[in-house]
């Protein structure tokens, strides 16, 4: 077994989220996760330490970053983001208590319609996001306004950004590997699993890459 580590989880309860926890607990890890209800995580682990709160009113980000190795975001609140910038706020907060707390490595996990600093979508994700998926149009401005403060204001940290093509649940339906141009519909599964190997992966950090699964 790899030497453990301590894992920051919120939005442990979302449905990527519960299959990021569940693994890194079977790979003898240590998670601390924050969540709203913690009924809706199902499964018990003495390695899993849960609080109840909710990031719009952390009651100490100091203390649940403490003695952490790595802190992950997986986080999504659809109407709340049509008018407010929720994790962009949350992410200015959390970063400082971060460097207060010596904690280098961050992963956020955005959506694969937002586009990265300096960059423009493709054509064809342009017009997937400015049709069919409009109705998200709050959190792809969220989620690009997460990844400019991190690109301005947080290099000083080991932080990188998944863009992740999210399906639905079920099987997995194979591997996922970075991509710059080509995104792959992935299932929750999937994409726990990527976020769990890119934290690991120091050739990630400052990156805000696609996913796509490998051929063959």
């Amino acid at each position: 077994m790899n030497q453990q580590k301590t894992f920051l989880v919120f939005g442990a309860s979302g449905q990527t989220g519960q299959h990021f926890v569940s693994l890194a607990l079977k790979e003898g890890h240590k998670v601390r996760a924050l969540v709203r209800n913690p009924a809706k995580l199902t499964f018990k682990n003495s390695e899993l330490e849960v609080h109840q709160g909710d990031i719009t009113a952390v009651p100490n980000l100091d203390e649940l970053v403490q003695g952490v190795d790595f802190v992950i975001c997986m986080l999504g609140n659809a109407e709340l983001q049509k008018t407010t910038k929720v994790n962009t706020a949350f992410v200015q907060k959390l970063i400082p208590a971060m460097r207060r707390q010596g904690v280098k490595r961050f992963l956020y996990q955005a959506g694969g319609l937002s586009k990265p600093p300096h960059e423009q979508l493709s054509p064809i994700l342009w017009m997937i996001r400015n049709t069919v998926a409009r109705s998200y149009i709050g959190q792809h401005e969220d989620n690009e306004a997460v990844m400019e403060y991190l690109a301005g204001q947080a290099s000083d940290l080991e932080w990188m950004v998944h863009r992740a093509g999210i399906g639905s649940n079920g099987p997995s339906k194979g591997v996922l590997k970075r991509s710059k141009s080509a995104p792959s519909i992935a299932t929750f599964a999937d994409c726990a699993t990527y976020n769990y190997r890119t934290l690991m992966d120091p050739s990630a950090i400052h990156t805000c890459d696609l996913s796509c699964y490998q051929k063959g």
